[in-house]
């Protein structure tokens, strides 16, 4: 009943949805579409109770895309090797697959898609640069629409950043940022905001200072308007980069937003953000 508005809050116009959209759930895909939507508020012990239940499902496919949401969920708070686990579990169940496409990407190439890419940021984060351009050819390969197209240009951005290669960094955001926008996907736009404007700034030709500052402002009002706390710390912490006289205010954002998640948070995700060098202490 509710899936297209949980459709229009996990991959549209509508990142905040009217809460008894979430509360509704229905059927197995709007079960997944839910997780989405309450991972990206930053509600992550909600989102991890549909999605555990969703990987025991008998259809292999939404059995993957669940594995690769909760994936998505643990590497957000800084848990790569925990996510590498469930994008592989996801790659497995999705790999041979076929199925009727799907217009956001939920379907057999898209699910291969989410664990190849979910796999190369996993192994990016690790050290293993060569491993993880690898995983992203694979995924690229797949051809599997607009949603991977935008996770392919911040992957691909990101493993450029990891070499030091703040230039070729710039075109791949850029594709993601434009194919975000196009798309009218707010939660989208806004990550691929942060990447462009970090990858901007790693260029460093004189005027893209201003840009990116631009586009962490955009990102970090849209987060705060949507209440899609999983993308707001991020963006404040590089907003304390871009702008080091306001540094403290957007760290105590930080520590505020990350308290927040924290506590809507399952144990595993909170003991995972704990151990992470990825992720500042919410007090600190």
């Amino acid at each position: 009943m509710h899936e297209p508005a949980l459709r229009a809050a996990a991959f549209g116009s509508d990142p905040l949805p009217d809460p008894a959209v979430t509360r509704g759930y229905g059927g197995p895909r709007a079960c997944l579409l839910a997780a989405v939507v309450l991972g990206a508020q930053g509600r992550y012990a909600a989102a991890a109770s549909l999605l555990d239940a969703l990987r025991r499902q008998p259809d292999p496919l939404l059995a993957s895309l669940a594995a690769s949401t909760l994936g998505a969920h643990r590497r957000q708070l800084g848990g790569h090797r925990q996510a590498r686990a469930l994008d592989g579990e996801a790659f497995a169940k999705a790999a041979g697959l076929n199925s009727d496409q799907d217009p956001d990407g939920l379907d057999a190439p898209g699910a291969r898609a989410d664990a190849l890419l979910g796999l190369a940021a996993d192994n990016l984060a690790l050290g293993r640069l060569r491993a993880a351009r690898r995983l992203a050819e694979r995924a690229a390969a797949e051809d599997a629409g607009w949603r991977a197209a935008v996770r392919s240009g911040w992957v691909g951005a990101e493993i450029e950043l990891a070499a030091g290669q703040g230039a070729a960094a710039v075109p791949h955001a850029e594709r993601a940022f434009e194919t975000a926008v196009a798309r009218g996907a707010r939660r989208h736009a806004v990550k691929s905001g942060i990447v462009l404007a970090v990858a901007l700034r790693a260029a460093g030709a004189p005027d893209h200072q201003n840009i990116s500052d631009g586009l962490v402002g955009k990102a970090m009002a849209t987060a705060e308007e949507c209440e899609l706390l999983s993308l707001l710390w991020p963006a404040a912490l590089v907003a304390a980069d871009l702008r080091p006289g306001h540094a403290e205010e957007y760290r105590f954002r930080v520590a505020q937003v990350l308290h927040a998640v924290l506590r809507s948070a399952d144990p595993c995700g909170r003991r995972i953000a704990g151990e992470s060098p990825w992720v500042p202490a919410p007090g600190g």
